[in-house]
């Protein structure tokens, strides 16, 4: 069996389901697997929307270091049928057929939300399965449920549908810390008459004419929105596996009821062995919300002027999510963000300051990075970002004294934490005053016929991606050098 990286660290991460940091030991060392909760198409993501997928693109890149990136595998599922899909599709495109209204919502919705995150940096999952294909699985998944006595039809005025009966599983509420007993207060009997009990929750729905929908046992209809992570985890990762992870808001219903759907139906004592969950993003100190005016999109703060009066780049927008804990609430601020900018700025001048020394080194760092250990050791505990983050800024600050050791440090944990600038960027760090210099010293060698010192200097040059072409001039017949920086 593959294992950790003899000199990986111990992962510790706090689970929700045991309210305790434990120490992380996967299922399968050769097949570490993580299922996370995608968007629902039928809008642009929020900022809000985007602390999850940077908070476990940082986990999936902290896994794949300590496993090996062939031996980490990272679902994160899109949702492209649900009623709010339909409610946008009629108002947006109300000349066309709902379906082919439906198809334009989700593809022009899903293809920004690939675009944005993207923009912050973040890796692409191994997988992201769309909920319409696995309707099928779905519908066996139900069937297995009612079968097995945790599921019924229930005749409701619209028709009908197939519930989830939360009496049928005694530990229904592990995760959220609710019981059946607590749902009971406030309950909506006229609404919930059709339910055993008022916390079932709808695994199928009939589906009007002009809804979207699919052939079952039970009716044309569509799937409830809780069956469609059991069964897109289960298909890829399997019964059982290792984190699922999402927002705050997700523990009840969407997390408790995929928990009792893929137990009961699958007959296992648990879904996943961690489940994490990140804090909820404020702004300006309120809840962010459309009606007080501060709902604000990626797309939004990436190429609009609406926040703070300015676009702000994707990165700075990473480092903003960053700099709190994962677990912690976050106030998204203008202040915040320009805290953020600042930091990158000492961080990209620290990047010079290595680029200067060895060019060709920063560029293929800026592929593979090496982090130290120390920082690997600061995120194995819990995802700690802060430290991690407070650890590179001390780095660029010995770096900003000309230590190249620091500057190099600060670079590598930068990449590994999803910072990077293209090469062409990385090339025009290189200080041409500088390579003129040395290229006059190696000359000057050569004249002296000190070719050991030549040949050092060269490649010195050469490793920082600088390319020597060496001639004479055809008047004087003096020895001539020219240089590049090899792109």
């Amino acid at each position: 069996m593959t294992h950790a990286k003899p000199d990986a660290p111990v992962l510790r991460l706090t689970n929700t389901l045991t309210r305790s940091k434990e120490e992380f030991s996967p299922i399968d060392a050769a097949n570490v697997r993580m299922y996370v909760c995608g968007p629902t198409v039928y809008d642009f993501a929020h900022i809000g929307n985007a602390r999850p997928v940077i908070v476990f693109d940082v986990l999936y890149r902290l896994l794949q270091h300590v496993y090996g990136a062939d031996h980490v595998t990272y679902v994160r599922n899109i949702t492209d049928v649900d009623d709010k899909i339909n409610a946008r599709a009629l108002r947006d495109h109300p000349g066309l057929p709902l379906n082919d209204a439906i198809a334009l919502v989700t593809k022009t919705t899903a293809d920004q939300f690939q675009e944005d995150v993207a923009a912050l940096g973040n890796l692409e999952p191994s997988a992201q399965p769309r909920a319409t294909k696995y309707i099928e699985e779905m519908v066996s998944m139900i069937e297995t449920l009612i079968a097995r006595g945790h599921a019924y039809v229930a005749a409701t005025e619209e028709g009908g549908e197939v519930l989830f009966d939360t009496g049928s599983m005694p530990t229904y509420g592990q995760l959220s810390k609710r019981n059946l007993d607590d749902q009971l207060a406030g309950a909506r009997i006229a609404v919930d008459a059709h339910k055993k009990n008022p916390g079932d929750f709808v695994l199928w729905k009939l589906s009007s004419p002009e809804e979207p929908g699919w052939g079952s046992p039970w009716g044309r209809g569509r799937p409830g929105w809780h069956i469609e992570c059991s069964v897109m985890s289960k298909e890829l990762l399997g019964e059982v596996f290792d984190i699922h992870g999402g927002g705050l808001d997700l523990i009840f219903p969407h997390h408790e009821n995929e928990i009792a759907q893929s137990c009961c139906a699958h007959g296992t004592s648990v879904m996943a062995n961690y489940w994490m969950h990140n804090g909820f993003v404020q702004v300006e100190g309120r809840k962010m919300s459309k009606s007080e005016g501060n709902f604000f999109t990626i797309h939004d703060l990436l190429h609009t002027d609406v926040f703070g009066g300015r676009k702000w780049p994707g990165e700075v927008l990473r480092l903003a999510m960053l700099m709190t804990h994962y677990r912690q609430p976050i106030d998204f601020s203008v202040k915040r963000l320009e805290e953020a900018e600042n930091i990158l700025k000492s961080w990209a001048d620290a990047r010079k300051v290595a680029s200067k020394h060895n060019w060709q080194a920063v560029a293929n760092r800026l592929v593979e990075p090496i982090p130290d250990a120390d920082f690997i050791d600061l995120l194995s505990d819990d995802l700690n970002t802060v430290s991690a983050v407070s650890y590179i800024q001390a780095k660029a600050k010995l770096a900003a004294k000309g230590d190249f050791e620091a500057a190099f440090s600060a670079l590598n944990c930068t990449v590994f934490l999803g910072f990077t600038l293209d090469e062409s960027e990385v090339a025009n760090d290189l200080d041409s005053v500088m390579v003129d210099a040395l290229v006059a010293e190696r000359l000057a060698f050569l004249e002296a016929k000190n070719f050991a010192e030549a040949d050092r200097l060269r490649g010195e040059l050469t490793a920082m991606g600088v390319l020597l072409k060496d001639g004479k001039d055809p008047t004087t017949g003096q020895r001539t050098t020219t240089w590049e920086v090899k792109r």
